[in-house]
């Protein structure tokens, strides 16, 4: 007995719910070469061309979905994220407008907008979380608000700063920054750039805390391993993701990959395997740029183990 449109469809779902886009595609597919004019196999598809990255082929599925069928909300959801992952913001807005015009309480059409005004519009300057201080990163401040226009200021403004504003190296990587304060993470080995650095946090009401002081957190917290442990709280339920847009879906799970990748980064840095807690820490910021929290672990360790030359 031959597989039905509807069977290849529900295969589809299973393999893009186990993020196995590739499979999935290859299910939406059959399902649409048995009945191309089913709308929900284009949009299904868009979805899962876009997982896999692909927003080209997303774009022609999710317009296929709309020539199909104008009055199904997904259909300009698939175009808005579509057109969002290709970085075009405007045709994004657009296309999420004109599904809100027909669906104005539609939730995916009103968080893929904001979404993709938000990132249009850049992430605005953030504060340190509750205004602590102390070695545990950078609560929400974004790197673009720490190297932002004012930081020429406080470093002519530094007594010991200032003076390196004549060397035409350190220029150049200062005016890096300021164009893309991402770029630090390749800067970290240059001791001048790591004493800017910490101007930067302690004017911030942040610090990065020396070898000494880490060495003697270390201590504090072996002390405390030896209390009796605490009882283990109850396992919290896995949030369910699958009907979230894939490109929202892929952002919030990178940002968890990236706090592993920070935790193991940091059990490596506390056993003194900095070359492998660079790695770790390397690994975070690629999955989450938008994070002081792993460039400044990355900068503690730096600052441990002395590597100044290895920029």
């Amino acid at each position: 007995m031959s597989t039905t449109a509807e069977e290849f469809k529900a295969k589809g779902n299973a393999a893009l719910q186990a993020k196995k886009p590739s499979e999935a595609i290859e299910n939406y597919t059959n399902a649409i070469n048995i009945d191309g004019t089913n709308h929900v196999y284009y949009s299904n598809r868009s979805a899962a061309y876009l997982s896999q990255g692909d927003a080209t082929n997303a774009l022609n599925d999710a317009n296929s979905c709309i020539g199909l069928n104008p009055d199904f909300a997904k259909g300009y959801s698939r175009k808005g994220a579509a057109l969002h992952s290709l970085k075009r913001y405007n045709d994004s807005i657009e296309a999420y407008e004109a599904g809100l015009v027909k669906f104005e309480n539609d939730k995916g059409l009103i968080s893929g907008l904001d979404a993709v005004k938000k990132e249009k519009e850049g992430p605005p300057p953030r504060t340190f979380g509750g205004g602590r201080t102390g070695g545990g990163g950078l609560g929400g401040m974004g790197m673009g608000g720490l190297f932002g226009p004012e930081m020429m200021t406080k470093i002519a403004l530094d007594p010991k700063l200032r003076g390196y504003m004549n060397d035409p190296d350190f220029m150049a990587k200062i005016q890096k920054l300021q164009a893309d304060p991402n770029s630090l993470t390749t800067m970290l080995g240059d001791p001048r750039i790591m004493e800017v650095f910490q101007a930067l946090l302690g004017a911030n009401g942040m610090e990065m805390k020396t070898p000494d002081e880490v060495k003697d957190d270390l201590k504090t917290k072996e002390a405390e391993a030896t209390k009796e442990p605490e009882p283990e709280p109850e396992p919290m339920e896995e949030e369910d993701l699958s009907e979230i847009d894939p490109e929202e879906r892929k952002k919030i799970e990178d940002k968890k990959a990236a706090i592993q990748a920070k935790e193991k980064g940091n059990n490596l840095y506390k056993s003194k395997k900095f070359d492998e807690a660079l790695a770790a820490y390397d690994e975070a910021i690629a999955l989450d740029p938008t994070s002081m929290t792993f460039v400044s672990n990355k900068a503690a360790v730096y600052f441990t183990s002395k590597k100044y030359d290895e920029c």
